[in-house]
């Protein structure tokens, strides 16, 4: 069956393009009237129950506090990924909405694809294109499994991050900062080309609006850049800070938050800008991708990992100069400022650790562990 064919028939509330405007998300219940999907196919919930073997255990990939995702075939063998939203989770209908809203306009190599929706009941799931490597921190933090990633397959990771985020920053119909750039939302494909997925904290900016104020913070501690973490301020240079974090753990093969026993406290951020004061930077590169044939081009990443995450957002390149940087368009580089949360940080809620995407709020501080999900 295809896509096409898998579209809600059933119920003319939801095929919404034969529904009049003013009725046209009769279909969806409370707050997700608000959710505009009048371009985004509509999948028979049997279909999707049929394609994941009735959202079988074994066909389960992961669990957040939106719910779970599952992998499914669907009568074409089109392979697809499932994301349910739990009924009982309001974080997740809010991600749904948002998800829905920003992703459905969105189409580029880099970012994972929506393929379509399904709404029937309490039901209310969303179909993704199969990404077969999972995600990048399944490889890039496991000792075996990191033998795959070479050097020329960790850049054309890190190249591809940095495309994909300036689509959504300058290139897209949309102005979206994703807000919560990590490893576990970097999905790889077959050829493990990166695609930037979940989208449910993304923000749309409109106009001319080039930074925005939220009381509450959402997204993942030693990813938050300072000024969004402590004051609620997000821009293009928060994202530019994620994906600094991003680059120096791909080229390092260490997660930011594996330093806590670290004899001086620092995180990565600041144990790379330790390293780099004693002219000793070359240490960060992760062995196994170290070679004198690759060391000059490795370390020019580092540099630049360095300056996006500067402490101050002005001082941080966009991702236009980025992905310059990357080609070799702009050679030299001006030296880098001193990193934010170079010391180890002790997050708000303690040192205990939730499970992947449960969420605490306090003093309106939404985060999420730093696990992967």
């Amino acid at each position: 069956m295809s896509m096409q064919s898998a579209r809600m028939e059933s119920q003319p509330s939801l095929v919404l393009r034969e529904t009049p405007p003013e009725n046209r998300n009769a279909g969806l219940s409370g707050d997700l009237n608000q959710v505009k999907i009048q371009d985004l196919p509509v999948f028979n919930f049997e279909n999707i129950a049929t394609a994941t073997n009735y959202f079988n255990l074994a066909n389960k990939l992961g669990q957040g506090g939106f719910g779970s995702v599952y992998k499914g075939v669907l009568q074409d063998g089109q392979e697809v990924a499932v994301k349910r939203l739990s009924r009982t989770s309001r974080q997740g209908t809010e991600e749904f909405m948002n998800e829905v809203t920003v992703i459905s306009k969105l189409q580029h190599r880099n970012l994972v694809r929506l393929l379509g929706c399904c709404i029937e009941g309490e039901e209310k799931m969303l179909i993704f294109e199969y990404m077969p490597n999972k995600s990048l921190d399944f490889y890039l933090f496991d000792p075996v499994k990191k033998v795959v990633l070479d050097w020329q397959k960790r850049f054309n990771i890190i190249e591809g991050i940095s495309r994909g985020s300036l689509y959504l920053h300058r290139d897209s119909r949309l102005r979206i900062i994703h807000r919560d750039l990590k490893p576990s939302n970097i999905l790889l494909d077959g050829e493990l080309n990166p695609k930037i997925s979940d989208f449910g904290m993304a923000k749309i900016f409109g106009g001319s609006e080039d930074e925005a104020n939220t009381r509450r913070v959402v997204g993942t501690y030693g990813y938050m850049s300072p000024e969004y973490a402590m004051e609620g301020l997000f821009s293009e240079k928060s994202d530019v800070f994620s994906f600094g974090v991003l680059l120096l753990e791909i080229i390092s093969g260490r997660k930011n938050s594996s330093f806590r026993n670290h004899e001086l406290s620092l995180s990565l951020l600041g144990y790379a800008w330790k390293l780099w004061n004693e002219e000793e930077i070359v240490s960060l590169v992760d062995p196994e991708i170290f070679s004198p044939d690759n060391v000059y081009h490795t370390l020019r990443c580092i540099h630049i990992g360095l300056l996006c995450v500067q402490e101050l957002a002005k001082e941080r390149p966009t991702m236009a100069t980025v992905v310059s940087m990357l080609n070799s368009e702009i050679v030299n580089f001006p030296p880098p400022q001193q990193p934010a949360f170079i010391q180890r940080q002790i997050e708000l809620r303690g040192e205990s650790s939730q499970q992947s995407h449960n969420s605490n709020s306090i003093n309106n501080v939404t985060v999420t562990n730093l696990q992967g999900r």
